[in-house]
């Protein structure tokens, strides 16, 4: 008999795309999807530690289907998958592994979702619309975020193989795409130089890639092979007054735009301080890249953005949306996005040690910049991450949460009539 299955994603675009994978892997071994979570053999839980409370929604969850088993022998097995158990991977000290397994005793597999791989088509949830990963990991390390330990160091795909996939879908009739990594920006750095020779940017006080010109690394600098016997030379981000790592997002974004029947391609996420003014030209003069952007700014105070580890101020990153406003905006529409730029966010409330003072330089920022959605977000410790070790989550809930209305009602409220804000 044919066992079946039920996926549950918590989480970003990111574990959406990765659940396709984990579907297509199961469908190979004869499994079939089952049309709820309480009739599957096998439940899998792709997993979210952004924030505690998608951490405490899994713990309920696997609670549940335990209670549910013992009642109905269903599901055969519960598997956990995603961010919990790449952390569990990544800590050597194996303490969070430990802690996962006694808050979660049902659990019958733990699977690193680096294992699932890209030997099979995914099952796609949306028959016109894809999400084509391009990257995994992250080299930042933001003091407030888990991602670096959940995903690892940042992994290119190979340019062919994205290139290829986004043909293939052209082929099967979609029409939108979408990029996905947690820093599309900087795509590439590691197939042009190797990952091991990647500076890994942990502190404000660290220097900036910047291979010799005689050094070990020249030869590769000087640009990358194609398949197709391209070669393109790396877009290097000038960001104060030194150059950032090299990255081929705007030449991958650009081929793609040449894809017969792709009529929009949208990216997520960017970081502002890889934002060349190359890729503001490809999107400025490709009509079918969206012009809905999502730049994360997380805070508008500099000093908190110091704290955060975050690459720019808050002078930077309004210039960044001076310059995209006026070359995109100017350049008209994209096929879905209309003639103006429209941009959403990140922002972060209440983090370490966050002031008043501190908090209304962020209302000021957002007055300025003009965000037609924020993603805000309370401030929520993570363990192994630079803040949880060095900083106080010393802003009581209270204050957070008032913080949060008030960015929410100058924002969000604003623009719930926008046919796009769903979007």
């Amino acid at each position: 008999m044919t066992s079946s299955y039920f996926i549950q994603t918590f989480g970003c675009a990111q574990n959406v795309a990765d659940s396709e994978r984990i579907a297509a892997m199961l469908e190979a071994r004869g499994m079939k999807e089952a049309k709820k979570l309480k009739d599957a053999d096998h439940v899998i839980i792709n997993t979210c530690m952004i924030r505690e409370k998608a951490e405490n929604r899994v713990y309920g969850l696997v609670n549940n289907l335990a209670k549910q088993k013992n009642i109905s022998g269903k599901p055969k097995k519960i598997i956990v998958t995603g961010c919990m158990v790449g952390m569990a991977v990544r800590d050597k000290s194996g303490k969070f592994l430990k802690l996962i397994r006694k808050r979660m005793p049902y659990v019958d597999e733990f699977l690193p979702v680096e294992e699932v791989g890209f030997d099979h088509d995914p099952i796609r949830t949306d028959s016109l619309h894809a999400l084509v990963p391009i990257s995994n990991g992250c080299n930042n390390f933001c003091t407030f975020c888990v991602v670096p330990f959940t995903r690892g160091r940042e992994i290119s795909r190979p340019y062919d193989e994205v290139l290829h996939e986004c043909m293939s879908l052209a082929r099967q009739g979609f029409k939108k795409i979408t990029l996905l990594g947690m820093n599309v920006n900087s795509y590439g750095a590691d197939l042009v130089v190797g990952a091991e020779n990647i500076q890994v940017l942990r502190d404000i006080n660290k220097t900036y890639f910047q291979p010799k010109a005689d050094g070990p690394l020249a030869h590769a600098m000087k640009g990358y092979k194609l398949l197709d016997g391209r070669i393109i030379k790396p877009v290097f981000v000038k960001h104060l007054n030194r150059l950032r790592i090299p990255t081929l997002f705007p030449y991958l974004l650009e081929d793609i735009c040449a894809i017969p029947g792709i009529e929009n391609i949208d990216f997520i996420s960017s970081n502002p301080w890889d934002f060349s003014d190359e890729l503001i030209d490809v999107i400025a003069r490709n009509k079918k890249i969206s012009r809905k952007i999502h730049l994360p700014v997380q805070s508008g105070s500099n000093s908190v953005l110091k704290r955060m580890n975050r690459w720019y101020t808050r002078e930077d990153y309004l210039e960044l949306v001076k310059r995209l406003r006026d070359k995109i905006s100017a350049k008209g529409g994209s096929a879905t996005g209309g003639k103006n730029l429209k941009l959403s966010t990140d922002i972060i409330v209440g983090f370490c040690e966050e002031s008043d003072q501190e908090f209304q330089e962020t209302v000021d920022l957002v007055k300025k910049a003009g965000f037609y959605k924020a993603y805000i977000a309370m401030y929520s410790d993570r363990p192994m991450t630079a803040a949880h070790k060095a900083l106080k989550d010393n802003v009581p809930h209270n204050i957070k949460k008032e913080r949060w209305e008030i960015l929410e009602q100058l924002i969000n409220i604003p623009n719930l009539k926008d046919p796009e804000f769903k979007n």
